[in-house]
C-alpha cells in the first residue's frame, strides 16, 4: 500500500469522527455581523488546533469576531486559508437543525465552509501522525461573506510569506477545485434632483428616479458575457411620495471580471458616469472589492500537483470556474501557488438545501494531507 493510500485508509476509518465534528461546528452559529457567536466558534476551533500542538493565536478584528491564527515550524510555509463566519443569522439552526440522512449531512453553514475546516484539521491530524506537521500558516477569518477589508494587510503580509495557499472553502458539487474565480465589485450611484409638487409644479422639479432609470440602463449596457463581465442592478431606492417628484434615488450595482485588468477597467467606465439630466447631481462611489483569481500557470502548478497526489488514491480531479468570490483570490493576486475548493464535497452554499456528502471528507482530507506534504517536501 503506497503512503497515499494508507492516509486515505486512515481518513476513512475516521469517518464517523468528521461528521460528528462537523456537527459539533455548525451547531455553534457563526453568522459574520456577530462578533461573540464567531469569537465563540474561533475558539472551538482553535483548541482542536492547540490539541495538535499547534501555538494559537486570536487577533481581535475591528467590526467582526477574531482571526484565527496557528503556525508549526519550518520557514516558507503553506497556507491553510479558510474563513469562520456564515451567511445565516442567529436563530437559523431552531428552524433548519443539523440532520443526517445517510450519506447526507445537512445544516446551515455546512457546505460553505464549516466542512471545509474539518477537513483541513484532519489533515493537519493525519501529518502529525506521520511524524510532524510540515510547515503551515492556518489562517481562518472573521468576515469573509461581507467585508474582509479590516484584516486585508495582515491577510496579505502572511500570504506573502507562504509558499503556496490552499484555501479550503467548498468544492464545487461533484468535487472540482476552483482554479478561476470571478473578481466582484460593487457601486452605489446616488442622484441628487430637486423635490416638487408632481401636479401642480412638476417642472420645478428634478426627478432622481428617472436619472437613476437611466443609470441602470448606461451600467447594464457595460455587460459583456463573451468577457465573463457580468453588471446587475440589484437594488434601488428612491421617492417619497407618488405625488412628490423624487429629491433622491440611488441604485446598488454588482459586478463580476474575470481579469484584473477587466476590473480596473469597469471602475474607471463607472467612475466616468456622468448625470443625463444637468438639474440632477450624480454621485459615484464604489470599486473592485475582491480581485479574480486568474488561471495562471502557478496556480495550474498547484492544481497539477493536487491532481497528482488524488491520482495515486486512485481518483480523478477535476476543475471548473466560478463566478462567486473568495479570499483566496487575493493570494492568486499576489501571484502566488493558489488551490481554491480543497474543502468537502456537496450543494447549496447560501441555499436551503445546503448540505455535505459525508463521504467526500475523508478523501478530502487524504488529499489535502497529500497535496501539503508534496509542496513543503522542497
Amino acid at each position: 500500500m503506497t503512503l497515499q493510500h494508507e492516509r486515505l485508509a486512515w481518513a476513512r476509518e475516521r469517518t464517523r469522527e468528521m461528521a460528528e465534528m462537523l456537527r459539533a461546528f455548525v451547531a455553534i452559529e457563526s453568522p459574520s455581523d456577530d462578533a461573540g457567536a464567531v469569537g465563540a466558534f474561533a475558539e472551538r476551533v482553535g483548541q482542536e488546533l492547540a490539541d495538535l500542538g499547534l501555538p494559537v493565536e486570536l487577533t481581535p478584528v475591528d467590526g467582526g469576531g477574531p482571526l484565527l491564527r496557528a503556525r508549526s515550524a519550518g520557514e516558507r510555509p503553506v497556507m491553510l486559508l479558510g474563513h469562520l463566519d456564515t451567511v445565516w443569522p442567529l436563530g437559523t439552526l431552531a428552524q433548519r437543525p443539523v440532520t443526517i440522512d445517510g450519506d447526507v449531512l445537512r445544516g446551515p453553514g455546512c457546505y460553505d465552509m464549516k466542512a471545509g475546516l474539518v477537513v483541513a484539521l484532519f489533515a493537519l491530524r493525519r501529518l502529525r501522525e506521520e511524524g510532524r506537521i510540515p510547515p503551515v500558516t492556518v489562517f481562518f477569518t472573521p468576515l469573509e461573506e461581507v467585508d474582509c477589508e479590516p484584516y486585508r494587510p495582515l491577510m496579505e503580509a502572511e500570504m506573502r510569506a507562504c509558499r503556496a495557499v490552499l484555501d479550503f472553502e467548498p468544492a464545487w458539487p461533484g468535487g472540482a477545485v476552483k482554479t478561476e474565480r470571478k473578481g466582484s465589485g460593487s457601486f452605489v450611484l446616488r442622484a441628487h434632483g430637486r423635490a416638487a409638487h408632481a401636479g401642480a409644479d412638476p417642472g420645478k422639479g428634478a426627478n432622481a428616479i428617472l436619472e437613476i432609470a437611466r443609470q441602470s440602463l448606461a451600467v447594464s449596457a457595460l455587460a459583456d458575457p463573451a468577457r465573463g463581465i457580468t453588471v446587475n442592478v440589484g437594488v434601488v431606492r428612491g421617492g417619497t411620495r407618488p405625488n412628490v417628484v423624487p429629491e433622491f434615488a440611488e441604485a446598488e450595482v454588482d459586478f463580476r471580471v474575470r481579469t484584473v485588468a477587466d476590473g480596473r477597467d469597469m471602475e474607471s467606465r463607472l467612475r466616468e458616469l456622468r448625470s443625463q439630466d444637468p438639474q440632477v447631481r450624480l454621485e459615484v462611489t464604489g470599486g473592485l472589492h475582491y480581485p479574480p483569481l486568474e488561471r495562471t500557470a502557478k496556480v495550474l502548478a498547484v492544481y497539477e500537483a493536487a491532481r497528482e497526489v488524488a491520482a495515486a488514491m486512485g481518483q480523478e480531479l477535476a476543475e471548473v470556474s466560478t463566478g462567486g468570490a473568495s479570499e483566496a483570490s487575493f493570494a492568486g493576486a499576489l501571484g502566488l501557488p493558489t488551490l481554491d475548493g480543497l474543502g468537502a464535497d456537496g450543494d447549496g452554499a447560501h441555499a436551503l438545501h445546503e448540505h455535505v456528502l459525508i463521504s467526500s471528507l475523508p478523501d478530502r482530507a487524504a488529499l489535502a494531507a497529500g497535496l501539503v506534504a508534496s509542496l513543503t517536501a522542497s
